[in-house]
């Protein structure tokens, strides 16, 4: 499969999870990963698992609160590659728990800062290139965002994702007219590190089997297993390729059926 032969894509927030997904998925369908997370370390590890020789891969160290920064991870693109033809957004805050009873509003406005104005910036910076020849902006959102999750409390980042969600509607209008698509995946329960940690923590606290914790979950699913972090790389793979040329202004679920829209 080469969706992405030959093409550049900035990925945001690449760890050990889906950030790193998502770059194994641009490098295996032919593309060139540009990778940004705070962490350099992290990308280092990531380019050396996914592409020894170092053809395909790019990082910098990007803090997506820093506007400099941003614009310095987009132009990485164009310097090394030449290109800059999609963005994904994995960088996120999603490790603030609670509701509005309890809320710190300060950590809050932190969240928004990272989730919603973040993901902003990253997006103005890549502009100027994806002009150039038209593109897609992928923003990993989730289903929290459109339905209230009944296991934990994630008030703060549900809204940060949620606004993030309604400005893809004017994005997707304003940058139309450049050929630049803007589309939202929106993850619910995702087999990867985040989930299998939760798994186990509920377990360990409840002192019940993590197969009954499993269960807990997938018998909520239309498919009898949950979407892994792979699925939902592979979605932002497709919506950031010319497969999906005339799809714009769209938020995909993938949850294994979980929720139905």
């Amino acid at each position: 499969m080469s969706l992405l032969r030959g093409r550049t894509v900035v990925v945001s927030g690449v760890g050990a999870g889906l950030g790193h997904r998502v770059a194994a998925a641009v490098v295996r369908d032919g593309g060139n990963a540009v990778l940004g997370a705070r962490t350099e370390a992290n990308l280092a590890k990531t380019a050396a698992e996914l592409d020894p020789g170092g053809a395909h891969t790019a990082y910098r160290a990007t803090d997506i609160t820093d506007e400099g920064q941003c614009e310095a991870l987009a132009a990485l693109a164009a310097e090394r590659f030449g290109r800059l033809d999609a963005v994904v957004h994995v960088a996120a805050w999603d490790s603030h728990f609670g509701g509005l009873e309890d809320a710190d509003f300060t950590v809050w406005q932190a969240v928004l800062d990272v989730n919603l104005l973040g993901t902003l910036r990253m997006t103005r910076a890549c502009l100027p290139a994806l002009k150039e020849r038209g593109g897609s902006v992928v923003v990993i959102g989730t289903q929290s965002s459109v339905a209230a999750p009944s296991q934990v409390r994630q008030a703060a980042y549900a809204a940060s994702k949620g606004a993030l969600t309604s400005a893809m509607y004017s994005l997707a209008r304003e940058l139309g007219p450049h050929r630049i698509r803007v589309n939202t995946v929106l993850p619910g329960w995702m087999w990867g590190p985040p989930v299998e940690a939760y798994v186990r923590f509920a377990a360990r606290t409840e002192g019940v089997p993590e197969a009954e914790v499993l269960e807990r979950l997938t018998s909520r699913m239309a498919l009898p297993e949950l979407a892994t972090d792979g699925d939902v790389a592979d979605a932002a793979a497709f919506l950031a390729s010319d497969r999906s040329r005339a799809i714009t202004g769209q938020s995909l679920l993938v949850n294994a059926g979980e929720l139905m829209r």
